[in-house]
């Protein structure tokens, strides 16, 4: 497996493997990164489920894992490790990550037969149980977006309009929080911009849309931030001038969950179901808000059909006289 020398990943990283097994978890890492266009998230994720399971193989044989190890699983062998990750207090869905990294791992190194997926596929991956979105309500959602909410709050009025600029595009365009601190200065929505072209997961590039009231936030924000952006930066910069940390603005979103009311589940994200969930309770259809919020799957987008369901229920619960 070749790694291009920008996305290789230091085989020491591996230090529960022996040299030739991190040279390879090296290069799967590095393959995922530069192939596959893998998030540094998706990365750090699967690098951390891989040294655990060569740590469990370690700690089992007395000895850093190699490729003969691999070779030598048995379905027995994973359910064991399964076992151990429940009882470190993993969840369903943490296990099932695991299980799809090793399976990638695997996958790579089966075909110049250093592993077998065998084992791995053989095994189930724990049933994950679902939750819907908890958008807000479409008041709550235009407030959380309002630099006026933030009246009274000590910080500089530029950083308040910063927050409310981001928060305007996660509820305005459906943008993720990190597709939000990945705009560029050159690519602000400013002056007569309608769209805007995000790159979402495996840097799948969309267009959005952008509305006058997010064009209007992002401009306050401009005019009153006191960095010189480089065209080529990041449109939105921390207090000292650096890049802005998605916790920003999730501390934000947290304060104005105290001053406005809101519940516990109002996170930044929150904004991104509310953008879905708005649109489809006005008519929008699910194909366009698959294509807005850039869903791979429109099996994805169709969650959003079930939260309008209950929404509406508890309306009919609430206001008709034959529902008491």
């Amino acid at each position: 497996m070749r790694t291009p020398p920008e996305a290789k990943i230091a085989p020491e990283l591996f230090p529960e493997a022996s040299p030739e097994l991190s040279g390879e978890a090296s290069a799967w890492l590095g393959w995922l990164a530069a192939e596959k266009r893998c998030s540094s998230h998706t990365l750090d994720a699967y690098g951390r489920d891989l040294r655990s399971f060569l740590a469990f193989l370690q700690a089992r044989n007395g000895r850093a894992a190699g490729p003969h190890d691999l070779l030598a699983l048995k379905p027995a062998d994973i359910r064991s490790y399964i076992a151990r990750r429940r009882a470190d207090g993993l969840t369903s869905r943490s296990i099932s990550r695991s299980l799809a990294a090793l399976r990638s791992f695997a996958r790579c190194l089966e075909r110049t037969g250093r592993a077998s997926t065998a084992p791995f596929t053989a095994v189930k991956s724990p049933k994950i149980a679902k939750t819907l979105p908890k958008p807000l309500s479409a008041g709550g959602a235009v407030q959380a977006t309002l630099a006026s909410s933030r009246a009274g709050d000590p910080r500089e009025p530029w950083i308040l309009a910063r927050d409310a600029a981001v928060l305007a595009l996660l509820y305005g365009s459906g943008l993720r929080i990190s597709e939000a601190l990945d705009i560029t200065r050159r690519d602000a929505p400013i002056g007569s911009a309608d769209a805007l072209t995000v790159v979402g997961k495996g840097r799948k590039t969309r267009t959005v849309p952008v509305l006058p009231q997010v064009r209007e936030a992002v401009e306050e924000y401009l005019a009153l931030c006191p960095y010189a952006l480089p065209l080529d930066g990041p449109l939105f910069v921390g207090a000292r001038g650096g890049p802005l940390s998605p916790r920003i603005i999730q501390l934000a979103m947290e304060r104005l969950r105290g001053v406005l009311g809101l519940p516990d589940s109002a996170t930044p994200h929150a904004l991104r179901h509310s953008f879905a969930t708005h649109l489809l309770a006005r008519g929008g259809d699910l194909r366009s808000i698959q294509e807005l919020l850039g869903h791979a799957s429109l099996s994805t987008t169709q969650v959003y059909t079930a939260v309008d369901s209950v929404r509406l229920l508890d309306a009919w619960k609430s206001a008709h006289p034959r529902a008491r």
